[in-house]
C-alpha cells in the first residue's frame, strides 16, 4: 500500500470513529505516527479531501493548531454540481477526473453507469490520437460539458 493510501485510510477511519464524523488531527503528530513527512499529509489533504470530493478541511494555525476534516452531506440540487463544474479548471489529468466521478457517484449525483461512460470518454486510451500537450485541456472541457448536460 502506498503511503498516500495509508494516510487516506487512517483519516477515513478517524472520521468513522468520531461521534460527529469529523477527524481532528495535527499534521506533524500524524506524520510521526505514520512514519512519513508532514508534506505527505498535506498532499493527501489537498488531493483526496477536497470540496469536489465532498469534504471540508478546516485548519487552525499556531501552537494549538489542528486540522479538522468532515464530509459534507450530499445535496441534490444543481448548485453543488455547478460548483464542481466550475472548479475543474482548464486542465484535468485522468486520475483527477476519475476521483471527481467517484465522488459524484458516492454523493448520489451520478449513477455508476453514467460515471462509467464518462470515465471511458475521459481515459488516456480515448485520447491516444490526440497530441499529449492538449489532452488534459480537452479532458477538462469534455467533463465540464458532460456534467453540464447531465444536470
Amino acid at each position: 500500500m502506498r503511503i498516500s493510501d495509508a494516510i487516506t485510510a487512517y483519516i477515513m477511519s478517524m472520521m468513522e470513529q468520531a461521534e460527529d464524523g469529523a477527524a481532528q488531527l495535527r499534521r506533524n503528530e500524524l506524520a510521526e505516527q505514520l512514519g512519513c513527512v508532514p508534506s505527505q499529509i498535506t498532499y493527501v489533504l489537498t488531493s483526496r479531501f477536497t470540496p469536489q470530493q465532498g469534504y471540508v478541511v478546516e485548519s487552525r494555525r499556531g501552537g494549538g493548531g489542528y486540522i479538522r476534516i468532515r464530509r459534507v452531506a450530499p445535496q441534490r440540487e444543481a448548485t453543488p454540481l455547478m460548483h464542481i463544474v466550475n472548479s475543474i479548471g482548464d486542465e484535468l489529468v485522468p486520475a483527477a477526473a476519475e476521483s471527481i466521478l467517484q465522488s459524484m457517484v458516492y454523493q448520489g449525483f451520478l449513477s455508476k453507469q453514467a460515471a462509467g461512460v464518462m470515465a471511458a470518454a475521459l481515459s488516456d486510451r480515448a485520447y491516444r490520437d490526440v497530441p499529449v500537450e492538449t489532452r488534459d485541456r480537452l479532458r477538462a472541457s469534455l467533463l465540464k460539458h458532460m456534467l453540464a448536460a447531465y444536470i
